[in-house]
């Protein structure tokens, strides 16, 4: 379990949640709100071990029966409402989980919390239900959405909720958090940060994981043989492509800091800001190759792609399109 200490940056939302606690002046509904990896899952649950500590300090001692508890992740009045990951969050989930089950008084802490991640998926209806309990809660009953999109709430359930948005915090803050949690070169940790846009998650997913490795010599793969593609070639690598449909985003943003580095290389012929440092050889090559143009013209293809594939333009289309376009450049 994590405590405010634990967490990294959100300074001001860990000053607001604490202050509430120390001051009793805590909310009935929050909404915490942003990207993957933001920390959104953490604050939450140091948070709600906050509200159930029996010192109620704003921070959880770790020593209470509460927090003993809250730590093992067996806390009876901290509830975590389950859904298929694929579907979105029906009526009747939030009739189950939460809204019959709030009318049942707190075990043995202050307060019922109830935490829905993915909140976006919350249906209309399931929204709609919601909404008396969220207008008419019990003392003792709190309810924290975490999403990645609050504008998908009805207007109704957003002027009832605090709403606390996690912004990217600082290059500095992601490096500091993975030396201290990771053993990693200073290269690693580089590329990590360079990738992760003041995400502390999406760094140490980008660190430490092996699918990131993949996703990095796919990207490679293509900015190495684009110029070279035959049309069978180019349909191959859009299947290949379509193993990271998943997280196309981070596939996207990788070739985009890969043409980036490229571009920052021609203009200034330094490496000492580049994230591919390790492939300064190819970064010389390709930047011989392209001119400032077609360089220029491959970014702004990539944040296309990302415009169209939110607009559902057919997937595989689009990546064909882009590769076209990098072999063109």
């Amino acid at each position: 379990m994590n405590t405010f200490a634990d967490i990294y940056g959100h300074d001001k939302i860990k000053e607001h949640l604490q202050n509430g606690i120390r001051m009793n002046k805590v909310s009935h509904a929050y909404i915490f709100n942003g990207g993957l990896g933001s920390g959104k899952k953490m604050m939450a649950n140091a948070f709600a071990a906050a509200l159930e500590c029996e010192k109620q300090t704003g921070e959880p001692c770790m020593e209470c029966h509460s927090c003993i508890q809250a730590e093992s992740g067996n806390n009876p009045d901290i509830i975590w409402i389950s859904h298929e990951k694929s579907g979105s969050i029906g009526v009747d989930d939030i009739r189950a989980q939460l809204i019959g089950d709030m009318q049942i008084k707190p075990y043995s802490n202050r307060y019922k919390i109830y935490i829905v991640d993915e909140a976006e998926k919350l249906t209309v209806q399931a929204q709609n239900a919601l909404l008396k309990t969220i207008e008419e809660p019990p003392e003792y009953g709190i309810i924290i959405l975490l999403t990645t999109n609050a504008d998908i709430f009805l207007q109704t359930i957003l002027s009832r909720c605090v709403r606390l948005d996690f912004k990217p915090v600082g290059d500095e803050c992601v490096t500091k958090y993975l030396k201290d949690n990771y053993d990693l070169t200073d290269y690693e940790i580089k590329f990590a940060v360079g990738f992760a846009q003041g995400n502390i998650g999406r760094a140490v997913a980008i660190a430490t994981s092996s699918d990131f490795a993949k996703l990095k010599e796919s990207v490679l793969r293509v900015v190495r043989h684009a110029k070279e593609y035959s049309v069978t070639e180019i349909m191959n690598e859009v299947k290949a492509v379509t193993d990271y449909k998943a997280s196309i985003d981070d596939y996207l943003d990788m070739l985009s800091m890969w043409y980036r580095d490229v571009l920052v290389f021609k203009s200034t012929n330094d490496t000492n800001g580049l994230i591919f440092k390790d492939e300064i050889g190819l970064i010389k090559t390709i930047g011989s190759q392209c001119s400032y143009e077609g360089l220029e013209n491959i970014l702004t293809a990539i944040d296309k792609v990302k415009i169209r594939l939110k607009a559902n333009v057919n997937f595989d289309l689009v990546i064909e399109l882009l590769i076209m376009t990098i072999k063109e450049a």
